[in-house]
Formats: C-alpha cells, structure tokens, sequence
C-alpha cells in the first residue's frame, strides 16, 4: 500500500513539475484554447500557421510550404528563397543576382506578387472557364489556379485544365498540380490584377 501511495506521489509531482517549468516543452506559453484539434474532414487539408482566407494568408501558406517561410534558403534543385523560385523565372523579372536576391525579403516578395499578377494574366481565360467546377473531385478556385502555377508554371496548369485533369504533372518532390489546388483552393486573391508586364516596384 505504502508502494502505491509513494507512485502515486512521484506521479504527482512529475505532472505539476512538466506543467509548472519554463523550459522548452510545447506547452510553454500555450493556452489549452490555443491548440487546435484536426477533424477527419480536416485532415487532408494543408495545416500551417496561416489559416485565414485573405491572400497575406495565401502567400505566406504557400511560402510554408515551400521554405517553412525562409528567405535565404536554396533547395537541391537549386529553387531560391522562401518562395524557391527558379533561375529562370527571376530572369523575366530581371533578377540575375541571385546572392542579393536571398539576401532581400523586399525584393523576394516583390517578385512574388509580381509573378502572381502574370500567372494571373496568362491564365485570365481558364481562370474564366474553370472556377467553379470539379476536376478529379476538385472544386477548382482562382487561389488554387494561382497556387499550382507557382508550382508547375502557367503552361502546365493550361494542359492540366484544358484537358480536365488528364495530363498529369509532379515537382522534382512528387508533388502534383492536383496536391496545390487542393491545399490552396480556400484563399481570396481577387485583389491581385492581372498584369502581362507587372513592375516590381
């Protein structure tokens, strides 16, 4: 009996001693109201810290999941920043050093508002045709389009939609077109325009 009640005991205390220290355990200035609980609908749907609907929420969900949001990250392929943009891309915006662009938030979020308003012109008419409708058990959404084409360029998002889903497209990852629209199919970007040759000014 004494064994039980000294179990007991230290049990005790080791409960009121992890939610009593400072160090650094996940609770730490946490509230119980803060923790968010995943229902099965949800699990599916990308979890990041940016949940809103608003296109900061967007950009800064898609710059999760890319880079965990870092800005002077390269991956193995060679993508750049917290958006990991390809060479190739940064040159139609005239940015060929690539050093100073890891080096410069500004001008990494620049490019990306920029680089959003020409997918966004590109694909002003499947943007028209498509919103709305399922592709592959996907309701397709203008944030979804725009995700995907940061992912797999304008001109596969064209082939992927024109042809209703049939052509199939993954990143050097395995990530897929299907994979953006879904996890970005949520977010209001109304107020990027459509722009050909958009400034990064």
């Amino acid at each position: 009996m004494k064994s039980i009640k000294n179990k007991f005991f230290s049990s005790l205390v080791l409960i009121i001693f992890i939610f009593t220290t400072s160090g650094n355990n996940s609770f730490s200035n946490t509230t119980f109201n803060d923790i968010q609980v995943i229902t099965e609908e949800d699990s599916n749907t990308f979890q990041g810290p940016y949940n809103k609907n608003g296109f900061y929420h967007f950009k800064e969900a898609l710059a999760f999941k890319e880079s965990g949001g870092r800005y002077s990250i390269v991956n193995t392929f060679g993508y750049l920043g917290k958006y990991q943009f390809c060479k190739g891309t940064l040159l139609r915006f005239d940015i060929v050093d690539t050093k100073a662009f890891l080096e410069s938030p500004d001008l990494q979020e620049k490019a990306f508002i920029a680089y959003c308003k020409v997918n966004k012109w590109i694909l002003r008419k499947d943007i028209k045709r498509s919103v709305g409708k399922k592709i592959n058990g996907i309701v397709i959404t203008e944030s979804g389009i725009l995700a995907a084409a940061h992912l797999a360029g304008a001109g596969n998002i064209k082939k992927f939609l024109r042809s209703k889903g049939v052509f199939r497209f993954e990143d050097g990852y395995g990530t897929t077109i299907e994979q953006y629209m879904y996890m970005f199919r949520g977010y209001d970007t109304s107020n990027i325009e459509k722009d050909r040759l958009p400034k990064l000014g």
